[in-house]
């Protein structure tokens, strides 16, 4: 109707009114009392205004009404009392409110006991509190109850009594608890509820448990929703059985398992959410029985194998198809151009291959694509310029390859194009989306030239005029010629030598024990949790002891659930089985199994270091006895010695020189003897010799994943790997040994960094006493700083050598890396040093 502005008292006259029937209006203002005086009225529906104030208590006089509708406007307080005494009342829609109260008092039991009529009951979204009442099944006839998205709660077994109750609802279709405070189990009598209920809605709660298997008996559901709560263990066959089901929604929890094969009979289903949870093995191919399938979610969770072709034919998709984050192979099929109506297509972070299809072009209504961090090849399919509608693609961190998709400037909507880290080459035109370098990324392709400016590419080469090109190559064949011959022999030389080096380290691992993954299980105590020593971005670490009895063993189990765990765990065995040093971590063993679930299983098995890593000595937990002693100044210069030690060896006096990207005191572990010893390769890479240290592979970019505040800066532009950004987090692990401070701390913040703070101080004169950690020298660091004042010799030694390792640390992390030091030259002044100090 378009009504606007408020509802006149006048409205109180019309005393033989049975209905005032206005929603869908702008009405404005308070709902006026004058309506009490409606004795003959009906049905009051004002619902989807913009009504405030509160419920006028003079309802509660039209004892005639049946129906009350205030849906959807702006109402406050607490529901009148008033309102207990209408027993001819059927329907109560209050939903979409600012109304307020606690159960009890308000007068839900007061109708629970008068209007025993009561059919509909919807209070969603609004900020109810307190208990659902234990009686509320007494209201026989309810077919609807919305209670949703308030704060009602549940904390004891007894407070789930009305779910027990509401099983006497025999025409209950809609049931909505979603959004509340309901904790505990869920309750198996869930499954005994009307077998005419179609919609049960249970999400954003904090059930814990399982769904019970009865679950079936609900023959009617359309509409399960049991999302964002804390249920677990394997989502039961039967849910199968519920063959109406058009939706199912699950997720965000902690269900395990495969996903039923009786999932096939869904085959009205709509919609399907199961992502968020820890869901393994294949996506079963029955899937494709869902003609009517509009939205498919299993993101997030372990599922393994390839894509289903079957699954990739239902043209009915049209929201979004997301399979992100999972760990499935193989390529991606060609059936993806039957989804024609799709709107979003994910498949990123898994371990997809080959090329990406030509069918592709014909999925023309996508708008987002997204096939990021996966192992696809070749050129990007031109056919991709008839995806005319798409505002974001994303093809980053692949194996892409041939020249750069300028064709895709033709896509007119385009908003997010990202290419970074793949191998295109040539010229990148300043045309469509590639003249906006904010919505472009290309960084990590080192063949590319052109473009506009900010995206910082060299510019491309001058083309040589055709009267030219004869002396340029008379010239240049007999040299390419020449460097060909050369790189050949170099080639032959490093072949031999690979050969002979892979022979030795076939015989080193040949050393190594076997372990099996029960031997594992067995030597940790089933993974106990008391013997867990640490959790990392990739796994956790046990403390195990081995079959022997006798050797004591770090046993680090990956998360293959993340992304990158699986390829940190092929670095790493690479790397530690190809290098030994007394300050590097000791690799005992491997285990490359199935756990007693038939789940791929990852762990390395280390060394055991019984004094845990430098972070528990630097940042010790408040209750954390074992590092209650601060560390002495001779043993912080001794373990920094021992890191530096390791790193020259890595950098210089390995045959491939290593990086480790990731040095930072959570990864340094401290021995019987405080010994200093460099852990977690998972993120290592080899370095081929050259006059710059740089690595020219793309895929050497990973080192920015390293951790922030240790990072060095090139490394978030796009810089390569070098040794030198291993001396950059060397130099921000010495400064915060010394000064006990982070580099994350809150403290540093605009612009302010630790080494910053250090340098100033240094350049102002302050003595190094008071830059160092408190607790370095506790009780005598006045007396130090008195004797340094008087000339003490002893006081100047220490303030000398504190002032020197400041200075070690502030030369490591210059923002230039060719401004740093080696750590060949930090190994020399370290121990010149401690020399020093101990003299």
């Amino acid at each position: 109707m378009g009504l606007a502005g408020p509802i006149s008292p006048s409205i109180g006259n019309l005393t033989y009114l049975s209905k005032f029937h206005l929603p869908y209006n702008n009405l404005s203002g308070a709902v006026p009392p004058e309506l009490g005086q409606l004795s003959n009225l009906q049905v009051l529906n004002l619902s989807f205004n913009a009504l405030g104030g509160s419920i006028p208590p003079t309802l509660g006089s039209c004892r005639a009404l049946r129906d009350i509708d205030l849906t959807d406007n702006k109402l406050a307080g607490n529901i009148p009392f008033e309102l207990g005494s209408l027993s001819e009342l059927r329907v109560l829609n209050l939903g979409s409110n600012e109304l307020a109260g606690r159960i009890p008092p308000w007068p839900i039991p007061i109708l629970l006991a008068n209007a025993s009529g009561l059919v509909q009951i919807d209070l969603s979204s609004n900020k109810f509190s307190g208990r659902i009442p234990a009686n509320i099944g007494s209201l026989q006839q309810l077919s609807w109850l919305g209670l949703e998205n308030n704060t009602l709660e549940a904390k004891e077994a007894s407070d789930w009594n009305f779910l027990s109750s509401l099983t006497n609802c025999t025409m209950l279709k809609f049931l909505g608890l979603g959004g509340n405070e309901l904790a505990g189990k869920l309750p198996r009598v869930v499954a005994n509820l009307s077998t005419q209920l179609q919609m049960l809605s249970m999400g954003q709660n904090q059930l814990t448990g399982v769904i019970p298997p009865e679950i079936d008996n609900l023959v009617n559901l359309n509409t399960l929703m049991f999302e964002q709560n804390r249920l677990s263990g394997r989502i039961p066959d039967s849910l199968g059985r519920l063959i109406k089901l058009e939706a199912l929604i699950l997720f965000s929890n902690k269900f395990s398992g495969k996903i039923p094969h009786s999932f096939g009979n869904f085959t009205q289903m709509n919609e399907l959410y199961l992502q968020g949870n820890e869901l393994f093995g294949e996506i079963p191919p029955s899937l494709s029985n869902y003609q009517n399938l509009n939205i498919l979610d299993l993101s997030d969770n372990r599922l393994s194998g390839s894509i289903p072709k079957e699954l990739l034919d239902l043209s009915s998709l049209s929201d979004y198809l997301n399979l992100s984050n999972n760990f499935l192979s193989g390529p991606l099929p060609s059936e993806v151009g039957s989804l024609s109506n799709l709107g979003v297509l994910d498949i990123s972070n898994n371990n997809l291959s080959a090329r990406i299809p030509e069918t592709i072009g014909s999925c023309q209504i996508l708008e987002y694509l997204s096939l990021e961090n996966n192992f696809f090849e070749g050129p990007i399919p031109t056919t991709l310029k008839n995806l005319r509608g798409l505002k974001v693609l994303d093809l980053s961190h692949n194996n892409l390859s041939g020249p750069f998709p300028n064709f895709l400037a033709d896509l007119l909507y385009l908003q997010n194009l990202n290419l970074s880290f793949n191998d295109f080459d040539g010229e990148v035109l300043e045309e469509g989306v590639f003249k906006n370098a904010s919505v472009v990324s290309v960084i990590g392709n080192n063949h590319l030239c052109g473009g506009v400016v900010n995206l910082h590419l060299p510019p491309c080469a001058v083309q040589i005029p055709k009267k030219d090109r004869g002396v340029v190559i008379k010239v240049t064949v007999p040299v390419v010629c020449g460097i060909l011959l050369f790189s050949l022999l170099l080639v032959t030389y490093f072949l031999t030598r690979k050969m002979k080096n892979k022979h030795l380290v076939t015989a080193n691992l040949g050393n190594h024990m076997k372990v099996s993954y029960a031997e594992l299980l067995k030597a940790t105590d089933g993974f106990s949790f008391n013997n867990l020593i640490g959790v990392g971005s990739y796994g956790s670490v046990f403390k195990g002891v081995l079959t022997d009895g006798r050797t004591v063993v770090a046993v680090k189990v990956l998360n293959l659930q993340k992304q990158e765990a699986f390829k940190t765990f092929v670095a790493e065995c690479e790397t530690l089985r190809n290098i030994r040093h007394r300050n590097l971590v000791k690799i005992v063993t491997t285990c490359a199994s199935v756990d007693s679930w038939n789940n791929d299983f990852r762990a390395l098995v280390l060394e055991y270091m019984p004094n845990g890593s430098l972070e528990n000595w630097l940042h010790p937990e408040p209750n954390a006895k074992a590092y209650s002693r601060r560390l002495s100044l001779v043993e912080r210069l001794n373990i920094v010695i021992d890191v530096a030690t390791a790193l020259n060896y890595l950098h210089s006096e390995c045959e491939i020189p290593i990086v480790h990207c990731d040095l930072k005191p959570s990864n340094v572990l401290l021995d019987e003897n405080f010994t200093a010893h460099v852990g977690d390769f998972g993120l290592a890479r080899f370095l081929p010799k050259s006059n710059n240290n740089a690595h020219r592979d793309p895929s050497s970019s990973i080192a920015i994943k390293g951790s922030i505040g240790y990072v060095a800066p090139e490394y978030g532009m796009g810089g390569h790997v070098s040794t030198q950004g291993d001396v950059y987090s060397f130099g921000i692990l010495l400064l915060e040994l010394f000064t006990g401070r982070r580099p994350t701390d809150n403290m540093f913040k605009d612009g302010l960094t630790l080494q910053i703070c250090i340098e100033e101080a240094i350049t102002k004169g302050t003595k190094a006493i008071l830059l160092v950690d408190p607790a370095l020298f506790s009780e005598v660091r006045e007396q130090i700083v008195l004797g340094v004042q008087n000339g003490s010799k002893e006081s100047e030694r220490t303030e000398l050598c504190l002032i020197s390792v400041l200075k070690v640390g502030l030369s490591c992390v210059k923002e230039q890396p060719r401004d740093r030091m080696t750590m060949k030259d930090v190994v020399t002044q370290l121990l010149a040093i401690r020399e020093l100090l101990l003299s």
